[in-house]
This record gives C-alpha cells, structure tokens and sequence, in this order.
C-alpha cells in the first residue's frame, strides 16, 4: 500500500473515532431526533387510542340503551296485544263455554268453532305471532288458530306466576318447520270473579327483531345481539341460524359487564374475535342486549397513524444522521451561524433566512434550515388557522367568533354604528340523527353550513357555534336587515335537496345595541328569541323585542 493511500485511510479512521466532531455531531442529531420524536410518538398515539376508545364507548352506550328501550317496547305491544286477544268477548265467553270430553273441551261444536275463527283471523293480521293457542288450565291445548296444532311447554310454574305477574314468556327455540328463532308468550284468560279459565298462548316470531338490531348495529362491522339470562344467543344482527342459537357467551363476562353498567370494555367475542362491547339487561325479559364492535375497526385509524408516524420518524432519523454527519465535515463559523440560526428558531422567531453561501454540505444544510423554518411557518399558520376553525363544517368555530364579536362591539361602540346577530338552530336535530344516522346528520350540517356561507355577505362572520347551532355576525347591519337575510337563508335552504329529507332552521335575531350592549347579552338575546321562534313552529325567524335587553342585562 502506498503512503498517500495509507494517509488516506488514516484520515477515514480518524473521522470514525468516537471523540471525533463529525460522530459526536451525527449521535448528538440521532438522540435529538429519535428521543422527541418517539416520547411524542407515544404521546399521540395514547391520546388518539383514548380518543377513539371515548368515540367507540359513547356509541355503544347510546346503542346498547336504546337497543334496550326499543326491545322492551316491543315486547310491551306483544304482551298488549295478547291480553287484548284474552279479554275479547269470542275468548272469555266461547272458551268457558266449550263442549267438555270428560276433564277438558272438545274441539268441536259452536263455542269452540267461534273461537278458533276468531284465532285464525287474528294471526293473519298479526305477522309477529307464528301461532295462537288456547290451553285450559291444565296446559292442554283448546284451541289453536293452525290447522295442526303442537304441543307447547310453558314453564313450570306458569300457574303460580301468573298470580304475581300478567304474562310468561318460555324460553328462546329455533322452530325447525319456519326456519326462524321463536318464543312462548302467554296471558291469562280470566273468568268470572277473576278465575283462571286458561291462557292465550303465542308462539311469536323472534326473526322480526333482526332488522331492529340492524338498525342500531354500530361502526360498519358491529353487531348488536340478545342473549338470554344465561348467555345463550337468541337473535343478532347478523346471519340466524340453528347454529347460532348454540353460541354461548361466558357468565363471568356477563357478570362483570352488568356490574359495570354497561360500561364499554375490550373483551374476546364467542367468535375469538377481539372486540369493545357494551352489554346491558333489557326491562321486561331476562334478556341482556350486547353491542359490540370490533377492535380492528375501533383502532384502524390508530394503526394506520402508528404506521406513518413510525415512517416519519425513521425518516427523520436517517436525515437528521446525515445531516450531522455533514456537518462534521464544515467549519466552525458556518456551523456557529447555523447554531445561533436555529437558537433563534428555537426561541419562536420564525422570520430568519440564512443566506446560502456555501456549495457544500454547509450550504445543503443552510437550504434545508430554510426550508424547515419555511415548512414551520407554513405550519403555524395553518395551526393557528385550524385553532378557530370548525373541522367539520369549516366555519369559524366558537372561540373565533367569540373574537370577533368582541371586536365588533368595540368598533360598533366606538363609531356608533349597528350591527346584527343570527342564532340559527337545526330544526328536529335528534330525531334526524336518530332515524338517518349521525353521517347523514353530519352531512346535514355541511349542506346548511354551505347554504349559510354562500347566502351571507364578505364581510359577514359565519360560525359553527356548537352542536346543531351556528351563528352570523353582520356589522352594519339593523335587526330588519339581518332578519331579511335570515329568511333568505331560510328560503334557500327549503330549496336545498339534503339526504334524508329536507331539513329547516329556526331563526333568533338581535341587534347592538338595542338589544344588548356586548357580545354575551347580545347572544342571550338572540337565543332567546330563537327558542321563541321554536316555540311557535319552528322553521320561521323570530326577532328579540326591546323587552329582551333588559332580561339580557339580568341575565
């Protein structure tokens, strides 16, 4: 080896020492990379878990409540239904007074003919009952409205809890000549002096409560099931089988969720599936509804932010390492303009820009510099925008306009000139959201932030301000005025096609400053005149009167 290359090879090693500035500066960039870069890593993705963990949980309470109030209301209209069927006069009358073959009726003769016509006609008005019975008070059938009536088996104290409550309901089957899950029902016919005579028995059709589970089912691969008191699966939302009357669900985990009181926790599914479920004991039945979503879908948007956050922290690694290790290779001064550079940034002076004067790996470094500190000011600027904007609407958001109105009273004050206020409030929010779903009511607040941005002038502020609600503030502007725009707006909006149906909007107007002589009276009064305008019809614009002032200043 000759002594130039051996030179050569020295210097390499000498740059690889650990002492030496260009490794102390590349493993200086590496920790100061990867150390922020992982603690906020791990800080995001706690918080975006939590948060999806508090959507998840607030769905599946929501479901598994109102599950629970629709299944007992169903169950009600059964149990009604049957004890009006047992109070009919062709019932009470024609079944005391059926023929007897030694200790029970005959199925023959007038009584008993009027009774099983009056059966018959019931269950082809009634899909949800597979077949009505009448059994005496042995158990025994009397009559039935199918021409080949089966055996039913009440419970065995069917009797003795009749004295205490007004109906029975058997256990869950799956009736193998329909093809569908089925359960008894039955009430008591009662006679003269309130004597048990027999009972009208139904076997009612448990697959109709499907499509009702479908309706509440969560996420877009949650299911919402019944189970019984045992934990045995009745009917889901999903496919109905024989086999999956077998499913069964362990009682440990169904203790532990009912003492919880619904409380959405991570559990492993009868299907070995991971999922959030909330579980919940329906009134009425000793049934318990089960709503659960599966972990996968809960956190497929974390994974995805995990994966990409991982990416871009590894790429900034290896920039940060190859960064460093080229600025080993500079002098001191280029790399001490660069320090006071970025101490400066660091302090949260933004407006600097080095001069690049260096065609090397300094000056590769001073553009990227500038380049970052362009990309931060890019960035703050859009942070600071987001921070007063309403992310699913667009509009302002409510601190902004709270800025703004601010500012507004001061300037109006100062020059002695009006300005008018809007509190707009969609009409029957809750009960489009509940019959259509929350994307389609998110949808409906786009479409009226979009009527109201468009139908509002330039210098007008349009802002979300919670909810279903938005507000418009419009300098310059009397009560007559804003109350002119409110109706156009109001107008536009009827001739806005919106999913669902259309949708209308409740108006409340107040003018600075008679009706207040700062932003929260001026607000109060405006809401108050909105819920006035709610009042008295919804879907109309409803002006505070100069009454309201004085309720403002109270307030």
């Amino acid at each position: 080896m000759s002594e130039s290359e051996q030179t050569s090879v020295t210097q390499r090693l000498r740059m690889l020492r650990p002492d030496s500035i260009r490794i102390k500066i590349l493993v200086l960039a590496v920790l100061a990379t990867l150390l922020p870069s992982l603690t906020t890593t791990w800080i995001a993705y706690l918080e975006n878990k939590r948060s999806l963990t508090a959507k998840a949980t607030e769905e599946l309470r929501s479901v598994s409540t109102q599950t629970a109030r629709e299944l007992d209301l169903w169950v009600k209209e059964r149990r009604y239904d049957l004890r009006v069927f047992a109070s009919s006069y062709e019932v009470t009358e024609n079944v005391d007074g059926m023929a007897r073959a030694g200790d029970r009726a005959a199925r023959s003769g007038p009584a008993y003919q009027r009774v099983r016509n009056y059966l018959k006609s019931v269950s082809e008005r009634f899909a949800d009952y597979g077949q009505l019975l009448i059994l005496d008070r042995s158990g025994r059938i009397v009559a039935s409205s199918g021409e080949h009536p089966e055996a039913v088996t009440l419970p065995d104290d069917w009797q003795a809890r009749f004295r205490n409550e007004d109906f029975v309901v058997g256990m869950p089957y799956w009736d193998e000549a329909n093809r569908r899950p089925e359960m008894l029902m039955a009430v008591p016919i009662l006679g003269a002096g309130d004597q048990l005579i027999g009972t009208v028995t139904a076997r009612i059709n448990l697959a109709v409560l499907t499509e009702t589970l479908k309706r509440f089912a969560p996420g877009k691969t949650g299911r919402v099931s019944l189970l019984s008191g045992g934990g045995d699966l009745i009917v889901s939302s999903h496919e109905i089988s024989p086999d999956t009357m077998t499913v069964h669900y362990p009682l440990e985990t169904i203790r532990a969720q009912l003492a919880g009181d619904g409380r959405p926790v991570e559990f492993t599914d009868v299907t070995g599936e991971p999922v959030l479920g909330s579980m919940r004991g329906a009134p009425g039945l000793d049934w318990i509804v089960v709503a659960a979503i599966p972990s996968a879908e809960v956190y497929v948007e974390l994974a995805h932010v995990r994966n990409v956050t991982l990416l871009i922290v590894a790429a900034t690694l290896i920039l940060a390492g190859a960064l460093g290790y080229g600025l080993g290779l500079v002098i001191v001064r280029p790399l001490d303009r660069l320090t006071r550079a970025a101490a400066t940034v660091a302090a949260g002076d933004l407006d600097i820009d080095i001069t690049v004067t260096n065609a090397g790996e300094i000056g590769y470094l001073t553009e990227v510099f500038n380049d970052m500190v362009a990309r931060l000011r890019t960035s703050r600027l859009e942070l600071e925008r987001l921070s007063v904007t309403d992310p699913l609407t667009g509009l302002d958001n409510r601190r902004r306009m709270m800025e703004a109105l601010q500012n507004e009273v001061l300037r109006s004050r100062r020059l002695k000139h009006p300005f008018g206020v809007l509190m707009a409030d969609v009409d029957h929010f809750k009960v489009f959201n509940d019959a259509h779903g929350h994307p389609a009511g998110d949808e409906v607040l786009r479409n009226v932030a979009a009527v109201l941005r468009e139908t509002a002038r330039d210098v007008d502020l349009v802002a979300r301000y919670g909810g279903e609600e938005f507000f418009v503030l419009m300098p310059e502007t009397s009560a007559i005025g804003a109350a002119e725009m409110a109706e156009r707006i109001r107008q536009r909006l009827a001739a806005q096609p919106l999913p669902g149906g259309a949708v209308t909007l409740s108006f409340g107007v107040a003018e600075f400053p008679k009706h207040g002589d700062n932003g929260e009276a001026l607000i109060r009064v405006a809401d108050a005149a909105l819920y006035e305008a709610k009042r008295t019809g919804r879907d109309r614009v409803a002006v505070a009167s100069t009454v309201a002032r004085a309720k403002a200043a109270r307030g």
